[in-house]
């Protein structure tokens, strides 16, 4: 298997989502603040572009769907203010 820059992509992307539920959980981060969604956006942005190379279905589904949920969050944080 060759290791491709889209793989690099795509691992850098699950560990900015890793990273950030680690930091939420040790209460390092505030999710209603922008920023939590902006990183897991980033993640999950990041994981799609390395689907595009390499697809798989269920990766895909899931996250497109991480990606939609954390631009809600990015608004939502951005109006309750």
């Amino acid at each position: 298997m060759d290791f491709t820059v889209f793989d690099l992509i795509g691992a850098v992307g699950v560990a900015i989502i890793i990273a950030t539920y680690l930091l939420l959980q040790s209460g390092k981060m505030d999710p209603r603040r922008a920023l939590y969604s902006v990183f897991n956006a980033l993640g999950a942005s990041m994981i799609l572009l390395s689907l595009v190379f390499d697809f798989n279905l269920a990766a895909f589904i899931v996250e497109f769907f991480w990606l939609l949920i954390s631009i809600y969050g990015i608004v939502r944080s951005r109006f309750s203010h």
